[in-house]
């Protein structure tokens, strides 16, 4: 199976929509925070690892938190995960905090500031 072919992306795609359900409905650990999502699982062509990114909205701590919740939670999210698909193998988990959800809207915060800033330089250059 190549890494790019439709099977791969079709896999892919409901091991993270499994993997969403089962953090939402199913682990009752308290460190992990309500505002979890998974945004992509990566599930390697043989099937035996799986790349899980994971993003956090809420501070530093809670990131730490629910990280290590997930962390330590890996065993039941995984036989979770073999008892809803049908996979030959079940991947090995590894959670990952995906930090791109942030950074794009800090980007677009740093691009909303500097637009405004230039807008009113440029109406300050037209009242003179």
């Amino acid at each position: 199976m190549r890494k790019n072919s439709v099977k791969n992306t079709r896999v892919n795609e409901a091991v993270r929509e499994e993997l969403s359900r089962i953090i939402r409905t199913e682990i009752k650990d308290p460190r992990i925070a309500m505002m979890t999502s998974v945004t992509a699982a990566i599930v390697a062509p043989d099937l035996k690892t799986c790349r899980v990114m994971i993003s956090v909205l809420g501070d530093e701590q809670q990131k730490k938190d629910t990280m290590a919740g997930l962390r330590s939670a890996e065993g039941f999210v995984r036989r979770a995960l073999a008892r809803t698909l049908n996979m030959r193998n079940t991947p090995e988990l590894k959670f990952v905090l995906d930090e791109s959800i942030e950074y794009g809207v800090r980007m677009s915060k740093i691009i909303d500031d500097v637009v405004g800033a230039d807008e009113a330089r440029a109406s300050e250059t037209e009242e003179e």
